[in-house]
């Protein structure tokens, strides 16, 4: 009767040496993997997103929103002008635009964002300031909350005043959410984000690749002359 052969023990633990190089070859390939259909998925959502503000400036003669709220920017106010084209189901709570409730499968969310829901209640996106100042008040900010910034009267832009569409950018992440150092947000030279044009195309594009803006910071809300100037070339 033949006798059976084990493993050695120098052979289980070549195979398990090889299994480990194995693993630690393919899980970073894996890891990227996953995190590009996550930059797909955000990409997906700001095109969204492009396509509802379409929607709205076709109801309101052509003018992007303007509530008279200096920080619309943030994703947990502009939401609310936006809400009927963005298929968004969440409700205010008791009048406060920066509480929510309802669920979280909406487009507001980067699904790369560590911070949207427990900071931004539920929000990765931010809107250009450019679009509800003139721009020569954008080209005398140095910041979201200068002197120039606070004392402002608002003034709704109109569609006809974006010269170029391809190039001014209407909204994107605030924080480079598919690269490091993902705590960057859109003052920082570093990192990289999503963005939606005003055509409504999208693209990804690292902060070098933005124009310096009035605040010479890759600053999509203060675009040198506003609506009427590029974020990109």
């Amino acid at each position: 009767m033949p006798c059976r052969r084990a493993f050695t023990l120098i052979e289980l633990l070549v195979v398990i040496a090889i299994i480990a190089i194995l693993a630690a070859i393919l899980f970073p390939v894996f890891a990227q993997a996953r995190e590009k259909a996550r930059q797909s998925t955000c990409q997906s959502n700001l095109k969204q997103i492009g396509t509802a503000f379409s929607l709205y400036l076709q109801d309101y003669d052509e003018s992007f929103p303007n509530t008279g709220v200096q920080v619309l920017w943030q994703g947990r106010y502009w939401r609310w002008p936006l809400k009927a084209y963005l298929g968004y189901s969440r409700q205010v709570e008791a009048g406060n635009p920066l509480k929510s409730s309802g669920s979280d499968a909406h487009i507001l969310i980067c699904p790369s964002d560590p911070t949207a829901k427990a900071e931004w209640d539920s929000t990765s996106y931010a809107y250009s300031t450019a679009f509800y100042h003139t721009p020569e008040q954008i080209n005398r900010m140095k910041g979201q909350y200068d002197s120039v910034s606070s004392s402002a009267p608002l003034v709704t832009q109109p569609l006809a005043a974006v010269q170029y569409p391809a190039a001014k950018a209407l909204v994107g992440e605030w924080l480079s959410n598919h690269m490091s150092p993902k705590s960057a947000d859109w003052w920082s030279w570093d990192g990289a984000r999503n963005y939606v044009f005003v055509d409504g195309h999208a693209r990804f594009l690292r902060a070098r690749q933005v124009r310096p803006a009035a605040n010479g910071l890759p600053d999509v809300n203060l675009t040198v002359d506003g609506v009427s100037g590029r974020d990109v070339d």
